[in-house]
């Protein structure tokens, strides 16, 4: 959530910095609504004031010989009146949160105005045009390996999924060891979260109110409670309405879960087999970090996904984002794009993002600092990694022209030491 502040002190810089993403602004309302509520609270606090001054003049009025009868008469009449008014502050706070949580995160100033037309590479690594052959697309090899079913899978769930079968669930479980290892070695600390979260994780989040129906709900559970759609929304929770210590900082998590996103389907011809579905498997990285850490944490956690990716030997580009491409909750946003052979396009595997102190005011996640000072936490959260379309980018990139797949070495050693997997007779 952004800070009213800022709006406030400067609403014209907001509204500009908010086009950038694409979104129309007006801060009016926001302003008359604080001028509004700040009018009330003075007008309660002076209520107050006068009841306390005459509670206080009554020993002197009784030493006096008054009548502190007409005293306790008056004080009662104020403090009934003002019960009646303090529900109008709480009201107009009500009305100028709802007017806050709707807004995106204000990206940061070097980001470029507009939509992914606007978003480029910084970095790349490999050759696309290193293939000396035909490519086959993932689809034909998954299952001329025998990796995918996906015939059973649409027999036994529908369109959008698929199932692993032999080698191709070994492979699959063989990525992610290898995702989780490389976490462990770097310091970070596993987390194997519930996949059932409740309404306050996706507005935490900044997923909600505005993306309520993006994600799977579960009926008949009280509260109501979601499907993650991404670990993140349980990582980014664990530390809700607490203040943490500023030496524990960084804190550093990872978690494996399946991620259900409603988002499947095959919107372009060219998103079919498992480019695009519901249900997929991911290692998300999540941290907290103070607000003076929180840039060498992007690149920190920028370069392990890259890391991730090269140590597959994958051919693939950095993008940097426009503002418009970031998400609704981030201030800036990295992806990682990997080559599909078949399709000659890049596609996203890990966004890597800053959220700055959006969610952690949303969700009331702060620390003490060195001077004893509350301050709202930063997070940061990135892919690492989805496979997906790691999975195909990896089949289709490590093919041979005789149909074959070279198992990359850093994933052997999951693999029984397996190196190649043939086509399956039939």
């Amino acid at each position: 959530m952004i800070d009213v502040k800022r709006i406030l002190e400067n609403p014209e810089g907001v509204k500009a910095a908010l086009a950038k993403k694409l979104w129309e602004f007006d801060p009016q309302p926001i302003i008359e609504l604080s001028g509004k509520r700040l009018e009330l609270l003075k007008k309660v606090e002076s209520n107050k004031a006068e009841q306390n001054a005459l509670s206080k003049s009554v020993p002197q009025v009784k030493k006096e010989g008054g009548d502190v009868q007409a005293i306790f008469a008056k004080v009662k009449a104020l403090a009934a009146e003002n019960k009646e008014e303090e529900a109008e502050p709480e009201k107009v706070e009500s009305e100028l949160k709802a007017q806050l949580e709707v807004l995106p995160n204000i990206p940061d100033d070097d980001l470029v105005a507009g939509g992914k037309e606007n978003n480029h590479p910084i970095y790349k690594f490999g050759d696309p045009s290193s293939m000396k052959f035909k490519p086959k697309n993932h689809v034909d090899l998954c299952e001329s390996l025998g990796l995918i079913d996906y015939k059973r899978a649409a027999k036994i769930s529908g369109t959008g999924t698929w199932i692993y079968t032999n080698l191709g669930a070994r492979l699959e479980w063989a990525l992610l060891n290898y995702f989780i290892e490389t976490h462990l070695g770097d310091g970070y600390e596993m987390i194997l979260p519930p996949h059932l979260l409740n309404y306050d994780s996706g507005f935490t989040a900044g997923q909600f109110p505005k993306f309520e129906e993006d994600v799977f709900w579960l009926e008949g559970t009280e509260p109501r409670k979601f499907i993650l759609p991404t670990a993140e929304t349980a990582l980014v929770n664990l530390h809700r309405n607490e203040i943490m210590d500023v030496n524990d900082l960084p804190k550093k998590y990872f978690a494996y879960t399946p991620c259900y996103r409603k988002e499947a389907g095959s919107y372009r011809s060219e998103e079919r087999g498992m480019i695009r579905g519901y249900q997929f498997n991911k290692v998300e990285m999540v941290q907290y970090t103070t607000i003076e850490g929180s840039d060498a944490a992007f690149e920190e956690m920028v370069k392990k996904a890259q890391k991730l990716v090269e140590g597959l030997g994958l051919t693939y580009q950095l993008d940097k984002l426009a503002a418009g491409d970031c998400s609704h909750s981030m201030a800036r946003t990295y992806d990682i794009e990997v080559w599909i052979p078949s399709m000659g396009i890049y596609k996203e595997v890990s966004s890597v993002s800053n959220a700055r102190d959006y969610q952690a005011r949303r969700g009331m996640i702060r620390y003490r600092d060195a001077n004893g000072k509350i301050q709202f936490a930063h997070t940061l959260n990135g892919s690492g990694l989805a496979t997906s379309r790691i999975f195909p980018a990896l089949v289709e990139q490590c093919q041979t022209e005789d149909g074959c797949l070279v198992i990359p070495e850093v994933l052997r050693k999951y693999m029984g030491g397996l190196e190649i997997i043939k086509p399956i007779k039939k």
